[in-house]
């Protein structure tokens, strides 16, 4: 290889980590915000049936959220999902709720999603996917970590439910903000946070 070519190879290397890094948010190694939100397709739910983003269309807003029942932090959140859930349910509702486990442990399989969604009597869906694709997609690296997606299915925020694990010592809450912005078509205030919790369990890419 000549030195012309080896220059304009590397030329070309650098161009393309660039346009990655301008791709991607700043704790987010495959979305940005303003992103098409990634979609998934007939994700077995807590309820027995399957769900896809198509069937949320009616929806101005959805707020996803990546979490299990393995990680202490997750946990601590349930109650802070739900209760947001709540808020907005009701036939006259414009924010769905979803939630997704993709960990492959025993304590995150789809039963005892299914057991721990009748005991605490959750008001949004609870999906699985074993395939780890849509938190693949999303870029998801925590539970929790939260994403907001506007009407048109953009990525309007992502990153932590709010800035303490502490419930008592909240002082923001940048998801229910980014909720309230996007439903009057706004930018939030604060697009991108970074979550806290515990690493999604990623299954081993074995060669």
């Amino acid at each position: 290889m000549s030195c012309l070519s080896r220059v304009c190879f590397a030329l070309c290397l650098l161009g393309c980590a660039m346009s990655q890094a301008l791709s991607a948010g700043e704790f987010n190694d495959v979305l940005s915000v303003g992103d098409k939100a990634p979609t998934w397709v007939d994700l077995p739910g807590t309820d027995g049936k399957k769900h896809s983003l198509a069937e949320l269309k009616d929806q101005d807003v959805i707020v996803l959220a990546f979490t299990c029942l393995s990680c202490p932090t997750a946990v601590n959140y349930e109650d802070r999902l739900n209760a947001l859930a709540k808020q907005h349910a009701g036939p006259n509702g414009k924010v769905a709720v979803v939630a997704v486990c993709v960990n492959l442990v025993e304590a995150d399989r789809l039963p005892k999603l299914q057991a721990r969604a009748k005991e605490k009597d959750f008001a949004f869906q609870y999906l699985s996917d074993e395939s780890q694709k849509i938190a693949k997609d999303y870029g998801a690296i925590f539970t929790p970590e939260f994403y907001v997606l506007n009407k048109a299915r953009q990525v309007v925020y992502m990153g932590a439910m709010d800035d303490s694990t502490d419930a008592g010592r909240v002082q923001h809450k940048y998801v229910e903000a980014a909720v309230a912005a996007a439903l009057k078509g706004d930018k939030p205030a604060v697009t991108e946070t970074l979550a806290r919790g515990c690493r999604v369990r990623y299954a081993r890419d074995r060669k």
